[in-house]
């Protein structure tokens, strides 16, 4: 049984790099494999690079703590050496070749990021026999990718070096950080950009410049290139080794002169309060927006021609073909576009329109926008990023540490393949600011982006994951089930910004207002003051969020239920088939794995009742609000406190969950929203929402 963690006990296990006790596995070698023992070394003279003395360090310090050898550093070649080179022929950025000999293992990189890779390669495959096992061949291994991009797992902008290590381990090649100003990050406080840019280069990682820079200037007025050239040029000249910058439209908002927009900032889009219902230029495709960005274009790339400039066109994915692509025609030739995988996803159910509102696991296939959006950045020449969030988390659990539905991400990863090999889609933005976290999404990536792939099928290699991990194949059941159950999830924002984003400790409020003062129903739900978005992200006064593309709630709630409750019935076998597993797993290490695996398990599990309980609340709310026959709202009452004590025992049942693991109920941006003090704290709102509706009852009695 796991111990109760504190709050941020997390990022002690997080930092911890390479797990104690992985070998499992003692026999002798094969006849084409050879065993590493003590009499091995690994090489690191005096003139290796500071790279190469890390990948040797890596693999001493691995080899150590996770199997139980020790080897020396020697600073001359011998037998039984393994020696880390740098080819400097930078053939193909972060490729590498490994030979395995019975008496030398040579790893060479393209490129330092090559060697670095390399050496993490030799882990994975002795990890994956939990063993110092390794084949006797000679092969040469491709990144498909340019980059693979990825915000902090341990916090917003906060890179310590274990993270970058980590990010390393993991298989991402870029990191991403906020910039609102020189040397300000997104939660507005210093952080030298410089410096991190340096370490990230260290573990052979680039530095994407995430912008947050406001540029309200249109781009013909006289003084537009000095402004710009003021904010973009000045950026690169501040940063020359930042590899790139990443634009979208909410925080690039500009007075477009397009009668379409309301030309201003959307929070000042209203006419002597009235709001004016056209979008503002950060949600639309502007005719005067590509001049916008060939002027950001040229103002960077003059600093730095190799930077690469992405724009987001996800904030008018809702749009039809036509717009977009009108925009796409006019826009830089410098420009890479970010294209979002599962936006706008289209789903009819018994006649009622369904879409994916934001980023998502259920949807295994493209949505409709990713996939015009793709031919039609094609048709004109530009590179595509792909906001695939193949770190294996999205917003369908706002605050767990990643999605287990290892079968739906595997198809995702094998559908963009395509796009990386025909479509130019050389970058992929793995996650947004829920960070990431180690889980198997990571094995798979450098399993199906490096070249030649693993002969391994895909089956056959969850299988051996599952053992690695949990000691018992059985497990790829498990993760069947929750990947169909996954596909019957709701995907409407107010379910993503609701009870999916904070899990059980979303509150339940009575909608009737009892007030003499007049006020609004809508609570803040508590957040830590020093987090970035903080309660900015989470809806409390649980409504239908109307919007083209997807059928009124009041039509969606009835299908929606359906659809849970078929969720909640295969994740529910899923965790009763891997309580048995549990129950036969010897393994210290695999035990707290599977323990842990558990509890996250029945986060989602818990999560999804809440979705079921508060729709069913709101549905019986809008009932009540509409009855004038007093027994008939009584009884609608009785029927509210009913969903609040199966909701009540729904929040006790999790708290246990969440104190086992302390990651469960945070996310970089919001912090905590689901510990244990989230969960009293909604009980206690549940109290407050119950004497409300006795209040309510001795109105409507009296």
């Amino acid at each position: 049984m796991l111990n109760i963690e504190k709050n941020y006990d997390f990022l002690k296990r997080f930092r911890q790099i390479h797990k104690p006790d992985r070998r499992t596995v003692f026999r002798a070698a094969g006849a084409d494999e050879i065993m590493l023992d003590e009499s091995w070394s690994i090489y690191c003279g005096s003139e290796s690079s500071n790279e190469i003395k890390r990948a040797a360090d890596d693999l001493q310090d691995y080899l150590f703590v996770s199997l139980g050898l020790s080897l020396r550093l020697t600073p001359k070649i011998q037998d039984k050496c393994i020696v880390f080179v740098n080819s400097n022929t930078k053939v193909k950025p972060g490729a590498y070749e490994i030979e395995v000999a019975a008496d030398k293992i040579v790893v060479t990189g393209d490129d330092l990021k090559g060697v670095l890779r390399a050496g993490i390669a030799l882990e994975d495959a002795m990890n994956l026999v939990e063993g110092p096992y390794l084949k006797i061949q000679k092969k040469r291994y491709e990144p498909l990718l340019k980059m693979r991009i990825i915000h902090s797992g341990c916090a917003i902008d906060d890179f310590p070096d274990w993270q970058l290590n980590a990010i390393l381990h993991a298989g991402y090649t870029a990191i991403d950080v906020f910039v609102r100003d020189i040397d300000e990050n997104a939660k507005h406080e210093y952080c030298n950009i410089t410096e991190l840019i340096e370490r990230a280069e260290s573990y052979g990682l680039d530095t994407i410049l995430y912008n947050y820079m406001r540029c309200f200037i249109h781009p013909e007025d006289e003084n537009a290139d000095k402004v710009i050239d003021g904010i973009y040029g000045r950026l690169f000249r501040t940063y020359p080794k930042a590899a790139g910058i990443s634009l979208v439209g909410e925080s690039l908002e500009f007075p477009s002169k397009d009668e379409r927009t309301t030309g201003k900032r959307f929070r000042e889009s209203v006419v002597d309060g009235i709001p004016d219902n056209r979008p503002s230029p950060g949600w639309f495709p502007c005719y005067d927006y590509p001049l916008l960005l060939t002027k950001i274009v040229n103002s960077i790339h003059r600093v730095k021609p190799d930077a690469n400039i992405v724009f987001s066109t996800y904030n008018w994915s809702y749009l039809g073909e036509k717009e977009r692509e009108e925009f796409l025609a006019k826009c830089p030739k410098g420009l890479t576009v970010n294209i979002a995988y599962e936006m706008q996803k289209k789903k009819i159910i018994d006649g009622v329109k369904f879409s994916v509102m934001d980023y998502t696991a259920s949807a295994a296939e493209p949505g409709e926008y990713f996939v015009s959006e793709a031919e039609a950045v094609r048709k004109n020449g530009l590179d595509i990023r792909v906001c695939s969030n193949t770190g294996g988390n999205s917003w369908d659990m706002g605050a767990a540490p990643y999605i287990p539905v290892p079968q739906l991400w595997l198809k995702r990863m094998r559908t963009l393949q395509k796009y990386a090999r025909e479509y130019k889609a050389y970058y992929f933005y793995e996650g947004h600011h829920f960070g990431w976290w180690p889980n198997i999404c990571n094995d798979l990536m450098k399993k199906l982006y490096y070249s030649p792939e693993s002969a391994v099928d895909d089956e056959a290699f969850l299988k051996m994951l599952a053992v690695r991990d949990y000691g018992d194949a059985e497990v790829v059941k498990v993760w069947d089930l929750w990947s169909e159950a996954l596909t019957h999830i709701t995907t409407s924002n107010e379910d993503q910004y609701g009870p999916l984003r904070t899990g059980p400790s979303y509150p339940f409020v009575f909608q009737v207002n009892i007030t003499r003062t007049l006020g609004a129903k809508e609570i803040p739900f508590p957040c830590s003051p020093k987090a970035m978005m903080g309660n900015g992200i989470i809806k409390t006064l649980y409504q239908s969020y109307e919007a083209a593309g997807q059928s009124p709630g009041i039509m969606r709630y009835p299908i929606d239920l359906k659809e849970l409750a078929t969720l909640l019935e295969l994740w529910g076998r899923g965790l009763e088939m891997f309580e048995k597993v549990i129950s036969r797993i010897k393994d210290s290490r695999k035990l707290e794995n599977a323990e842990r695996l558990f509890a996250l398990g029945k986060y989602i599990f818990n999560s999804v009742r809440t979705v079921i309980n508060i729709k069913k609340w709101y549905l019986t709310t809008l009932e009540l609000k509409s009855c004038a026959d007093p027994v008939k709202a009584s009884a609608l009452l009785d029927k509210l406190i009913e969903i609040a004590a199966v909701e009540r025992e729904n929040v006790i049942d999790t708290i246990p969950y969440v104190e086992r693991d302390s990651r469960l109920g945070w996310e970089p941006s919001m912090e905590y929203v689901c510990d244990k003090w989230h969960l009293e704290w909604k009980l206690r709102q549940l109290d407050f929402a119950l004497k409300e509706i006795e209040d309510y009852r001795r109105i409507l009695l009296e």
